[in-house]
Order: structure tokens, then sequence, then C-alpha cells
């Protein structure tokens, strides 16, 4: 039975493989013709989340511009089994470098372990596994890109409010720090704020919205939506769009998407921060070229995590404009 197991993850992870890989690198100029390429394999948490779609997409299209690198990417499909099979395949397949965006940290972090010991070059990223010795990471401050909406919720939402939260997978570091920071930011500030429900949505639109639906039936007045990334945010609010006594509700994220952005636009989100899969992908192509030719051993390091509201907004979809994903 193990054995048909692996085989069925090997086999997923070679058909996965070869759909991600086409075209996410170039073949390498007259210039750099006979010089060493390496293998790198991204194994993205799932591409059905749309932050992690958004990072995976980045990362493709940043190892174009290193004709030494070689890149190969993987949906663990929101699964620890799948994720850590096909960890443990990209070290069977001898890959030089394996970038991991875990689907939850400590499942991922005997994989992770493993690839260190095979002397192949490991980085966490979106959320790092800390404290692996030999591993790299690059990633953002969950704590801090909650508090940036938190501190700011503190005067926003009213007195004696009704407020809904939406949380991460359990175990996962970013969806963990987000409520520590929201808990200490906001609800240890302002005990007159009343939680009226509070679910795992697993950063899962459609999972955010059917908990909105119960929660919109259940209660007569939600002021405000908490939610520790856009993706639930946005299936929430989705689920109101059209009620007309929530027209005015807040509501709270993390990531910046392109579609947290656009509702921030259009007055129906309050504010975001922005987790940009473009800085993400740029470090994680310069670390693993620096560590990959021994240019640094071991990289740790973390990206801006700035604010995103109705008065900066507009930087930001200019952002996306000249980055092709919105016109």
């Amino acid at each position: 039975m193990k054995k048909k197991m692996m085989l069925v993850a090997l086999i997923l992870l070679i058909v996965t493989g070869i759909v991600f890989a086409n075209g996410a690198s170039e073949p390498a100029s007259s210039s750099t013709a006979g010089a060493k390429k390496y293998r790198v394999a991204f194994v993205a948490r799932a591409q059905a989340d749309s932050f992690a779609a958004w990072l995976a997409n980045s990362v493709v299209a940043e190892a174009k511009k290193y004709p030494n690198i070689e890149l190969s990417v993987f949906d663990g499909q929101a699964s620890d089994d799948i994720e850590n099979s096909m960890i443990e395949n990209c070290i069977a397949n001898k890959f030089d470098c394996i970038i991991i965006q875990p689907n939850n940290g400590e499942s991922q972090r005997p994989y992770a372990e493993k690839v260190v010991a095979a002397g192949i070059k490991c980085i966490t990223t979106n959320a790092r596994i800390s404290g692996i010795n030999g591993a790299s990471s690059v990633d953002a401050n969950p704590y801090e890109q909650a508090a940036v909406n938190a501190r700011v919720a503190v005067t926003q939402i009213p007195k004696n409010a009704n407020v809904v939260v939406l949380l991460g997978p359990p175990g996962n570091f970013h969806a963990d720090q987000r409520r520590v920071s929201w808990q200490k930011e906001f609800f240890d500030k302002r005990p007159d704020v009343k939680i009226v429900g509070e679910q795992i949505a697993n950063w899962n639109k459609d999972e955010a919205m059917s908990h909105m639906e119960d929660w919109v039936q259940a209660n007569s007045k939600i002021d405000a939506i908490i939610s520790m990334n856009d993706n639930m945010c946005a299936g929430a609010l989705e689920v109101i769009k059209d009620m007309p006594e929530y027209k005015n509700i807040l509501s709270y994220g993390v990531d910046g998407t392109v579609e947290a952005c656009l509702l921030i636009k259009d007055g129906k989100m309050t504010s975001t921060c922005l987790q940009s899969a473009f800085d993400l992908a740029t470090n994680l192509l310069a670390t693993s070229e620096k560590i990959l030719t021994g240019q640094e051993k071991q990289i740790d390091m973390d990206i801006d995590c700035p604010l995103v509201n109705k008065d900066n907004v507009d930087e930001y979809l200019e952002m996306y404009k000249r980055a092709g994903y919105i016109k």
C-alpha cells in the first residue's frame, strides 16, 4: 500500500511538474551556454489559494531572469500528505535547491530537515519554518502584518461592536501569529467589542462564505470582519454585497491581493497589509542563486508589510497594472 501511494504521488509530482515547469525558465543564451545549471523546486502550498497562486506565478516569472536556474513548481493542494510526498520526491530526484511554502509548518518541518540532511539547499517561505540549522528563509512578519490593521481598527470600529473573525489553518505560523497580534493590538485594548463568530476557514474563500452565511443568519448586527487573509475576507464580503444593512461594514485582511485592492478602491473593504509576492519571489530567486553558488551559506530575511487603505490604494493598483495583472 505504501509503495502504491508513493507511486501515485510520484506520478502526480511528474505531471504537475511538467505543467508548471513549462515556461518557467529560459534557455541559456550563447554567453551562458555551458555554465552550470541548477535545478530548483518550488513546492507551493495550494494553487487554489489566491495568494499562493500569486506567489507561484511570481516565482516562475522571476526565475526567467536566471539562465543558470531551471525551475519546477509543484502544487501541494493544501494537503500535508501531498506536500510532504512531493518534498520527498524532490529529494529523490536530487534537486539542487528545494523551496517550501508550508501548508502547516510543523507538518513540513521533518521533511525540510530531510532536505538539509540530503545535502540539498533548503529555503522555507510564507511561512518560514524556523530553527532548522542549514535552511534559509524568505518571509514577512505575520504579527506586524496583522498589527498594521489592528492599530487603526482600534479607533475605526465603533463602541460595543459585534465582529466576526476568520482564521487560517491551525498550526500555520502566519495564521497563528496574526491572531495573536489582533488579540494584543486590538481585543485586549477594546474589551467592549464582542466576537459573535470565530471560525477556521483555511485561507479559503468558499469556507469563509459558508461561515459568513451562518453568522448573518444568527446575528442581527455585524460591524466588522476581521480576517487573517484577503481571500477569506473577500469571501465574507461576497455574502453581504447586496445587503443594504451591511453597506458600511468594516473589513480587514492581509496580503494586498489584486482583489483586495479593488475592493478597497470600491469602498467595500477597509484595509489590508501588503505581503508582496513580487518581493518574495525576487528575494527567493536571489537567495537561491547566492546559496547555490556559494556566495552565502544561509540567508534569513523579511520583506516589508505596509498598510493598504483608501488613501494609498491607487499606488498599489498601479503596481499591478505595471505587472500586467489588471488593465
